[in-house]
């Protein structure tokens, strides 16, 4: 395997990384929907804030790399839901949904051949694409921690 080739695999595997912490999936797995808009005493952040600043985020990157007319969001209003609950039912099914569909896309550019990791991003100032794939690793792993201790404080943490 060459080298590139290696390091291509080690970045799709980092999105999802389970290894040392939880991921995503684990972090938001039962979670009951009479929890998903509190605010434990204390954190500034329900369980929905957090997935959706996870989504929003990854999207943007997403953005960020695939587009380069793109546009940066404005912060931190478009980073962060307004309400600490969803807006109905479907919302934290559909913020999961949507959360991995864009994972799964930045997987499918991190394997591409045609991208390379090293290249700076046409939309940026000098960010390469391989920091893009980093930073969003490291984002959302940070989050899912804040996450596990928000469901640790509201009693719904059994892991």
């Amino acid at each position: 395997m060459e080298p590139i080739d290696a390091l291509r695999t080690h970045l799709k595997r980092l999105l999802s990384w389970g290894d040392a912490h939880a991921d995503l999936d684990a972090a938001v797995a039962d979670l009951p929907p009479n929890v998903r808009g509190v605010t434990p005493p204390g954190l500034p952040y329900s369980p929905w804030q957090l997935l959706e600043h996870i989504r929003l985020t990854q999207a943007d990157i997403l953005a960020f790399c695939e587009r380069p007319d793109y546009h940066e969001p404005h912060w931190p209003d478009e980073y962060w839901p307004g309400a600490a609950a969803p807006p109905d039912a479907k919302a934290w099914d559909a913020s999961i949904a949507a959360f991995h569909r864009d994972r799964a896309a930045l997987e499918r550019m991190i394997a591409d051949p045609a991208c390379d990791l090293f290249a700076k991003v046409p939309a940026g100032t000098g960010q390469t694409f391989l920091r893009e794939f980093l930073l969003v690793a490291d984002h959302t792993a940070y989050h899912v921690g804040q996450l596990v201790a928000v469901r640790r404080l509201l009693g719904q943490w059994a892991k």
